[in-house]
């Protein structure tokens, strides 16, 4: 499990992706590469990582759910996913 730091840091670098995200399409639609470095680092979508909301696990999570894969079949065994289930053939 995650630290809650390494969970909070995440979360300010999505603020930060969605604060600066039509800054940084007009600078690339404008091919201003320079304004485009004095941006903080922590805007660029690519330095988010997929978290489980639930532990902070950053490996095994499915996007869809939000969830680490321990998690996720943790709570789809309770039942508590909907339209999730067991599969058995």
């Amino acid at each position: 499990m995650s630290t809650t730091a390494v969970k909070a840091r995440n979360i300010k670098r999505q603020k930060l992706v969605e604060k600066y995200a039509v800054k940084r399409a007009a600078l690339k639609a404008a091919g201003d590469w320079d304004a485009l470095q004095k941006l903080p680092r922590n805007s660029s979508p690519t330095r988010l990582r997929n978290r489980c909301s639930l532990t902070g696990r950053g490996k095994g999570v499915y996007r869809r759910f939000g969830l680490g894969r321990n998690k996720f079949r943790e709570l789809a065994l309770e039942g508590k996913i909907p339209g999730i289930r067991k599969s058995s053939w």
